[in-house]
């Protein structure tokens, strides 16, 4: 990932003094243990102020509307405690080339500063700490001990130190061609490497991306340097300088990530606060989907191995207790010939009563025959007991799996991270499993609180332009089916497999056509467990018809009055 550095911070602030100074802090809401949104209110608009301290994505910039859950962190208490109500007044870096920014407040546009919060953006060190106007912590977003760092402990009571100061020169405007060339090419090597060893306030991510635009490859030695690829890198060198004094920056995508200099731009973007916002979002919802989907999948891989060895031994149960009758039979047999029963006997051979075949049964010498043939009853009866005991239970487990399929289906359906409603499908499932007791409620996020299902299905269109909405996981099974479904809908889902529910969405007097139809059928396929084969039975049904049993767990349903197509799920583009 890459991270915020210098040039990216310092323009990120320079849009941020622009367009949100003076405004009122008006709210602030923490989204996780690295994340803070701060709302502020200017005359003409209001947003949310994102203020990070991610070891991988620490970063400030304008970010999206918080969700509308509890807030369980204290820090972010604090902060409102002390700065409701206050303006933001100011935002400076505390030194040049520093990657520290100071929000100030006070009462009023024009008053000094009653608080800080020094946003301190230096990778796994990174903080946000409140101050008081004599620079005393009130709160920090990380504690730092002095067993942790005894150069900069970071605790509340204590005064708030800078970071130690750079070490290494710092770049400048007014540097001539010759010295800089001189500082670089000093000890020989990757001309990278030499850049970011000979100066501060260099990152790996701007260096490439200057080598980049002056076509150099960043493992060129400097000794291999021609002179006009020297006098190529300066003009970047200086260009990059002159952004940075004067504000002026090119935020873009880039192949691997994005730029501010606009140097390997693949695609533009408006302004730097989408850019970073977009970016880290991602980035960092890309690495929380791939942790879920792989904890939940092995979780439900798991379960599903234990429950289907139980209804192995359950099935072996009952094909022991099929025997039943065969014991009874056996001791009608040694009943009807007590006569052929002799003393010290261990098998007697008596052939059946209808078809005259000879049956073997084994006797215990030590009993006569009634006892023998008592003992045969009473393992039938036994037999039978076990039956009826074991079937109820083997249903219980065929239904638990066939619903752990369903759910298991639902995650193998969201591959990939595409968009942030893929992430929160995968969440809506993480919760609905918390509600069943499968998973373990990790506390911290309060997401379970968040009982309502969101509406991000997957929505298609047939050839004739009506719309189809597919659920995405069993919480939005059952909000299609049960809530979502209007009287002239059509309902549709793979016949007795683990899939997704569908609606065909249709107004009143509207028919959709075979082609509508088939659409429909291949898309319930292709969103089903058996979405690799090449035919699968669909079964359509108006939506009055579909029921949920009383008790079911989320996403199961039965129907009746339903027809079947037959779906061909290879025809499915996915989108």
């Amino acid at each position: 990932m890459q991270p915020v550095d210098f040039t990216t911070l310092t323009a990120a602030c320079s849009e941020l003094r622009a367009h949100w100074l003076p405004s009122r802090l008006e709210q602030v809401y923490q989204r996780d243990r690295y994340t803070i949104a701060v709302a502020l209110r200017t005359l003409k608009q209001r947003d949310w102020l994102e203020i990070s301290w991610h070891p991988q994505a620490a970063r400030i910039c304008v970010g999206d509307p918080p969700p509308r859950l509890p807030d369980t962190f204290t820090f972010s208490q604090q902060l409102v405690h002390q700065l409701g109500g206050l303006a933001l007044v100011g935002i400076e870096a505390i030194a040049p080339w520093e990657r520290v920014v100071d929000l100030q407040f006070a009462r009023r546009p024009g008053e000094s500063a009653l608080y800080h919060i020094y946003v301190e953006v230096m990778g796994k060190y990174s903080n946000a700490i409140l101050t008081d106007d004599s620079k005393m912590i009130i709160t920090a977003a990380h504690q730092v001990g002095q067993h942790q760092s005894s150069v900069r402990p970071i605790q509340t009571g204590q005064p708030y130190e800078i970071p130690p100061k750079l070490t290494g020169p710092v770049p400048s405007l007014h540097e001539s061609p010759e010295r800089w060339q001189e500082r670089v090419s000093l000890v020989p090597g990757a001309i990278k490497r030499q850049l970011l060893k000979s100066y501060s306030g260099l990152s790996a991510a701007l260096v490439e991306s200057m080598l980049l635009a002056a076509n150099l490859a960043p493992e060129t030695t400097t000794d291999n340097l021609k002179p006009e690829d020297w006098q190529q890198l300066f003009t970047k060198w200086q260009e990059w300088l002159q952004a940075l004094e004067t504000s002026k920056f090119q935020p873009a995508w880039t192949a691997n990530g994005y730029t501010v200099m606009g140097w390997g731009a693949v695609a533009p973007e408006k302004d730097i606060q989408t850019l970073l916002n977009k970016y880290y979002t991602d980035q960092l919802n890309q690495q929380v989907f791939a942790q879920l989907r792989h904890q939940l999948s092995q979780k439900l891989q798991n379960i599903l191995v234990k429950l289907r060895n139980k209804a192995q031994t359950f099935t072996e149960r009952l094909q022991q207790s099929d025997q039943a009758d065969e014991y009874r039979e056996k001791a009608d047999l040694l009943m009807a010939h007590l006569q052929n029963w002799q003393p010290g006997m261990k098998e007697i051979t008596l052939s059946d009563f209808e078809t005259g075949k000879p049956i073997a049964i084994a006797l215990q010498p030590d009993k006569n025959a009634v006892q023998n043939a008592q003992r045969l009853y009473k393992q039938h009866q036994k037999l039978k007991r076990a039956r009826a005991a074991v079937e109820p239970l083997l249903l219980e487990v065929q239904s638990e799996i066939s619903y752990l399929e369903q759910v298991e289906d639902a995650i193998a359906q969201i591959e990939n991270y595409q968009t942030a409603e893929d992430l929160q499908a995968l969440e809506e499932i993480r919760d609905e499993l918390i509600g069943q007791k499968y998973l373990e409620d990790p506390g911290y996020r309060s997401r379970s609180v968040n009982e309502t299902a969101s509406t991000n299905f997957h929505r298609y269109r047939t050839p004739n332009n009506f719309e189809v909405l597919i659920g995405r996981n069993n919480r939005q099974n059952d909000q299609l089916s049960f809530r979502v479904a209007g009287d002239y809908d059509l309902w549709f889902h793979a016949q007795e497999i683990p899939g997704s529910h569908l609606l065909l969405r249709l107004e009143p007097g509207s028919v959709p056509d075979a082609a509508d139809l088939q659409f429909v059928a291949n898309l319930a396929a292709y969103y089903s467990r058996a979405r690799q084969s090449d035919q699968v039975p669909v079964v359509y049904t108006q939506p009055k018809h579909v029921y949920k049993p009383k008790g079911a767990k989320p996403g199961i349903a039965i129907y009746k009055q339903e027809q079947i197509l037959w779906g061909q799920p290879q025809l499915v583009i996915s989108h």
